[in-house]
C-alpha cells in the first residue's frame, strides 16, 4: 500500500465539501439538496463511482465549479468520494441538507482553507485516509480574540 497526498483546487472565493457516499444517485441528490437550501448558490458536484463503469459523475449550475469539482474528484481517484465546490453561499447553509441525503455516509471537510487529502492506494484501488484542512493552531484565543469572534458572528448575521 502507498500513501499519497493530494492537494485540492479551491477557486478564489469558493468553499469545498469533500465526503463519501455509496450510490450513483449521489450527484442528483446533492444537486437537489443544494438548490432546495440556497437556490442562488453557484456550485459543481462530482462523484467517483466505485463499481460498474467507475466514472466520475458530475452536475451543477456553474461550468467552472463543475470542471474544478471533476478535477478534484479525479485527482483523489477514490471510489464513492464526492466533491462540492460552491460560491454565493457557505457550507453551513447546505451541510445539514447534504448530511440528510440518504446515501451520504461521511463528510470529511467543509472549508475555504487549503485542503490536502491523504489517500491510500492498493492493488484494488484508492481510499481516503483523512484530510488536512488549513493550518495548525498558533495559540489559544485571548479575551480580545473572543470579543472579535463574537463581533464577527454578529456582523455576518449568525448571532444577535
Amino acid at each position: 500500500m502507498d500513501l499519497k497526498l493530494v492537494n485540492l483546487e479551491i477557486p478564489e472565493g469558493a468553499n469545498i465539501i469533500v465526503g463519501q457516499s455509496h450510490f450513483i444517485k449521489t450527484v442528483e441528490d446533492i444537486y437537489e439538496a443544494i438548490v432546495n437550501a440556497v437556490p442562488q448558490m453557484k456550485f459543481g458536484v462530482a462523484f467517483n463511482e466505485a463499481s460498474g463503469p467507475c466514472l466520475t459523475r458530475f452536475d451543477g449550475n456553474d461550468s467552472a465549479l463543475m470542471a474544478a469539482s471533476v478535477r478534484n474528484a479525479t485527482a483523489i481517484a477514490a471510489g464513492h468520494t464526492f466533491v462540492v465546490l460552491m460560491r454565493d453561499g457557505f457550507p453551513i447553509n447546505v451541510l445539514g441538507r447534504i448530511k440528510d441525503v440518504p446515501e451520504v455516509a461521511n463528510i470529511l471537510c467543509a472549508t475555504a482553507n487549503p485542503v490536502q487529502v491523504i489517500v491510500a492506494e492498493s492493488e484494488q484501488g484508492r481510499g481516503i485516509v483523512g484530510v488536512i484542512d488549513g493550518s495548525a493552531p498558533k495559540g489559544v484565543e485571548t479575551p480580545d480574540d473572543q470579543d472579535a469572534r463574537h463581533s464577527f458572528l454578529r456582523k455576518i448575521g449568525y448571532k444577535r
